[in-house]
């Protein structure tokens, strides 16, 4: 096994760990049902943020020079970090927790892939270009099954705009992942990126916190969601993204974390007692072979598709 195939491995492993935590978000917050979706996301990505970048404070420092020359790439990272819990979060509260996470995280691998193509000129290859649709059949499934089964009549347009805003938190989610590994590229190390990035954007959202976060004081059951949030599947969750992103593309890190709907669906039938139909499940299952398809060092052939088991 060659360093690059290891390399391989980590970054795929930190990627499917962050997926498995970021998943259950929406399951937590449920628990806080009086505390506001901005409230929510201010929390959990604003603290989580600024305790990456107070781990990663001496390695920021080292790359200070780095990061003042890089500076676009690390405030429209910073920026897109700041909206895209936001988004999410009320993406969820007015569409659904399994609806809002399957836009957003469904969107994000096309989103990604849009956005390599046009700043980096990058090729997808066939092999991702299969697993990607895979990925996102099952997605559609996913959410149908969702939608159709669900006990909650959500009107026209909240459902609409809860969509909207599940779009929104897939393009900054891409924009974020790019920029962040944009930096790595340029020398940085992925420590100190990801702490300045989400750093910038963890100092954008405590406005929100501060204007919307009272409810957390409410209750012990609150506080604990939100230091939950802020801790694990943000904090713990992005240092794992970041050590993937250091080393796979970010159009295949955010095409793996497709799997973070299908624990958030799977929470949601265990814990919160929710059903999920048989064309739901079709959906998980076509979920888990996108991520074999995409990730998986094997060789197997497509027909018209070079038998290989190249990165994308």
């Amino acid at each position: 096994m060659t360093t690059t195939n290891n390399e391989f491995r980590i970054g795929v492993a930190g990627v499917l760990f962050a997926s498995l935590v970021w998943g259950t978000t929406g399951t937590a917050a449920a628990f806080a049902p009086d505390v506001s979706a901005a409230a929510i996301g201010a929390a959990a990505m604003g603290i989580g943020g600024l305790l990456q970048a107070a781990i990663a404070l001496k390695s920021i420092g080292r790359a200070a020079a780095e990061l003042k020359r890089f500076w676009l790439l690390l405030v429209v990272g910073g920026v897109a970090v700041a909206i895209y819990p936001l988004a999410f979060y009320g993406s969820m509260r007015l569409a659904g927790v399994t609806i809002g996470t399957v836009v957003t995280i469904g969107s994000a691998p096309l989103l990604s892939a849009l956005i390599e193509k046009v700043f980096d000129g990058a090729q997808l290859s066939k092999r991702w270009l299969v697993g990607a649709l895979i990925g996102l059949v099952g997605m559609v499934l996913l959410c149908v099954a969702e939608g159709s089964h669900t006990d909650t009549i959500l009107t026209g347009n909240a459902t609409i705009l809860g969509i909207a805003l599940g779009l929104l938190g897939g393009l900054t989610y891409a924009l974020y992942s790019f920029t962040a590994r944009g930096l790595m590229l340029r020398g940085i190390r992925s420590r100190a990126a990801m702490g300045a990035t989400f750093g910038v954007g963890g100092l954008l959202l405590m406005p929100v916190l501060f204007m919307t976060g009272g409810p957390f004081l409410a209750s012990w059951n609150n506080a604990a969601v939100g230091i939950y949030m802020a801790s694990v599947p943000m904090f713990l969750g992005y240092i794992a993204f970041g050590m993937g992103l250091a080393r796979i593309p970010a159009s295949m890190a955010t095409t793996i974390t497709l799997l973070e709907p299908v624990v958030a669906a799977m929470l949601a039938v265990i814990i919160l007692g929710e059903r999920l139909p048989a064309l739901g499940w079709l959906g998980v299952v076509l979920i888990i072979f996108c991520l074999v398809v995409i990730t998986a060092p094997i060789r197997f052939r497509v027909p018209g598709m070079r038998a290989s088991a190249e990165r994308v």
